[in-house]
């Protein structure tokens, strides 16, 4: 069985990298890229789509997958910390054109979802 913790130490070692050679919207490119790198059913390349993807659970958790509203579509990423405020740290691709880990606001976030 694959931990949460996989999906982490995988999407670290791309931070600062375009791993799927997408110019464009390539966030949910890289969430199928690590999520099949470690044992995970893929879920696809477009952002919106994780908000059914796995089981869905009421809030943030380190491991989890995070699917935000962004304009002109969505953005997803999978949760590697929360802050003392209760937002999550996400990382994600196709921030500011690499994979970065970053804070994010909780209201921005719509679904949280951990793979089967």
């Amino acid at each position: 069985m694959f931990g949460s913790g996989d999906l982490i130490t995988d999407a670290r070692r791309y931070i600062g990298t375009n791993p799927t050679g997408r110019r464009s919207l390539w966030c949910g490119a890289f969430m199928d890229m690590v999520l099949k790198q470690t044992g995970h059913k893929g879920g696809g390349n477009l952002a919106r789509a994780y908000a059914k993807y796995g089981r869905r659970i009421s809030g943030p958790q380190v491991g989890a997958i995070a699917v935000m509203a962004r304009k002109g579509g969505g953005h997803v990423g999978v949760v590697s910390g929360i802050d003392a405020s209760g937002n999550p740290i996400i990382i994600s691709g196709n921030h500011n054109h690499t994979v970065a880990e970053s804070v994010y606001p909780r209201s921005r976030i719509y679904a949280y979802v951990l793979p089967e």
